[in-house]
């Protein structure tokens, strides 16, 4: 009777040191969380100024930092954690990530997979070819060679325009191959080409397309992540952190709706 009532008396704490990890692994409203105390984020560390990679080998930029702002203002650790930008969203879907914060732009596609905060930054896609290249917009690049990374939004425009898209690994990749003398033109985002020729890469930006609202990426069972998210977004908007973070990689505010 004894030896049952210990195994019992285990059996009880095992089940109480469970419930209590289970109860740390969750935040208010249901939000779920891969590791208590920590927010996992992924970014591609591919796409200078907004994610890349350092000489020991941490990730920074734009994105990385508003995630771990994000975290912080959550009360959160933050963990980035580095995914080619091809498989993010799938690194999502499967748990491996608890958000991306990686420069999504929103788009129905992609919202029938995952679920979208309120835009953090605004851009827009933008062709931009060799200094000499007599292409200056849409209608120009019929039978070109256009060159966008690989999973964007940004290859997909590019095929309304012409039949001959090609695709690299990022966008930075495909402006240095650009400059090199390879493909008539790249589709990326006005920002990311404008410091690749801050940068050195010898490119010219044309025709800005259209605008772009990118957010963050949350799981679609995870309804109450997303609420937070974007309350800590808010807060960030609010106290100046997502403004200021803009200006040190950008010297503007692209978090601000644009008027126009």
């Amino acid at each position: 009777m004894r030896k049952n009532t210990a195994i019992l008396s285990i059996l009880v704490l095992l089940i109480s040191i469970l419930s209590a990890c289970a109860k740390k692994e969750q935040l208010p409203g249901g939000a779920k969380l891969i590791h208590k105390n920590e927010l996992v984020f992924t970014a591609s560390g591919e796409f200078k100024p907004f994610s890349y990679v350092k000489k020991d080998m941490t990730m920074t930029g734009f994105d990385v930092e508003v995630g771990d702002a994000i975290a912080k203002d959550l009360g959160l650790k933050p963990v980035p954690k580095r995914i080619t930008f091809k498989g993010i969203v799938e690194s999502v879907k499967s748990g491996r990530a608890d958000i991306a914060v990686a420069s999504h732009t929103i788009t129905p596609q992609r919202a029938e997979q995952v679920l979208f905060s309120t835009p953090y930054y605004y851009s827009g896609p933008q062709i931009f070819t060799r200094p000499n290249s007599s292409i200056q917009s849409i209608s120009d690049l019929k039978g070109k060679e256009v060159a966008a990374a690989k999973g964007s939004t940004y290859a997909d425009l590019a095929m309304k325009y012409t039949n001959n898209v090609k695709v690299y690994d990022s966008d930075i990749t495909a402006l240095e191959a650009l400059s090199s003398g390879r493909h008539d033109a790249v589709i990326t985002d006005f920002v990311t080409g404008k410091t690749a020729i801050k940068d050195g890469i010898k490119v010219k930006g044309k025709q800005l397309i259209e605008r772009s609202e990118q957010a963050v990426v949350v799981p679609k069972d995870n309804p109450g992540l997303l609420k937070l998210v974007n309350k800590a977004l808010e807060d960030l908007r609010k106290n100046g952190t997502l403004r200021k973070i803009s200006m040190k990689y950008f010297g503007q505010d692209i978090t601000s709706k644009p008027k126009n």
